[in-house]
């Protein structure tokens, strides 16, 4: 199969989740959400970070890890769909270089204790991003709430920042919750794209190819959008797809009717 960056002269992949954190595309939503998630850092504070599937999270944590000064802020990252309150635990132990424990208290007693010493010794201040937080139990949840309860110094032990799909909202709005949404300091929603948004997209991941940028006409667009509802990883894929058609087929202009044909031909 052809190669379509070499027949559009592109010297990267645009529509890749492997772009550089400083090429990626950043939408108003998802600047502010970055102002306010480097807030939360800075005051140690709770944040809930949600929205639909392919709309922006990744690029938003990316982009927060990528600004925070390592000198200043320690980052660690949990994704676990099944994480129980003992694992959440020891997997921080873990990326801290510390032995993990058997039972929750001596681990939680633990991690409260290098956390203390990162910040009295290292002068550093932690951020923790737990991924995938719409899949998180009750239990889990509430876990969280009483660990951050813990203060030292009039201080939260460390910045938390839960991210997932919108439903994570959905659950915290319960009463069963409301412990813990009462927690929390701050939250970002990302909304989808709109049409211009969607092509501002296109356009910065095409620019970061260093190749033409006019490859795909307005109708073009307008079916991308159609097809995306503004979904980052919608837009990639038909894109993608779009380029490769194009590059097999020898055209240098992708109009309305080939991203038509793709997406009702090669497209879920």
């Amino acid at each position: 199969m052809r190669m379509y960056e070499e027949f559009f002269s592109m010297k990267h992949t645009p529509f890749t989740n492997r772009i550089p954190t400083d090429c990626l595309y950043l939408s108003d939503a998802v600047s502010e959400g970055l102002g306010r998630l480097c807030y939360a850092a800075d005051q140690q504070l709770f944040a809930v970070v949600t929205a639909e599937v392919g709309c922006g999270k990744t690029t938003l944590i990316r982009r927060l890890t990528g600004s925070l000064d390592p000198e200043r802020y320690l980052v660690l990252y949990l994704s676990d769909s099944q994480l129980t309150p003992r694992w959440f635990y020891n997997g921080l132990l873990q990326q801290l270089g510390t032995e993990t424990k058997f039972y929750r208290g001596d681990a939680k007693l633990s991690l409260h204790q290098q956390l203390e010493y990162i910040r009295q010794a290292k002068h550093k201040k932690v951020v923790t991003i737990v991924d995938e937080a719409h899949l998180l139990k009750r239990e889990t949840l509430e876990e969280i709430r009483f660990m951050l309860n813990y203060q030292m110094d009039s201080l939260n032990p460390m910045a938390l920042i839960l991210v997932g799909q919108n439903e994570l909202w959905d659950k915290l709005n319960l009463q069963a919750y409301a412990a813990v949404r009462q927690r929390i300091d701050l939250k970002c929603e990302l909304p989808a794209f709109d049409r211009s948004q969607t092509e501002a997209y296109l356009h910065a991941h095409l620019a970061y190819a260093d190749g033409s940028e006019e490859i795909f006409t307005d109708k073009a667009m307008d079916e991308i959008y159609k097809y995306s509802a503004g979904s980052a990883r919608a837009i990639n894929k038909v894109c993608t797809h779009s380029l490769l058609s194009a590059a097999q087929r020898n055209k240098k202009l992708i109009d309305d009717h080939m991203v038509h044909m793709v997406i009702e031909s090669e497209l879920p």
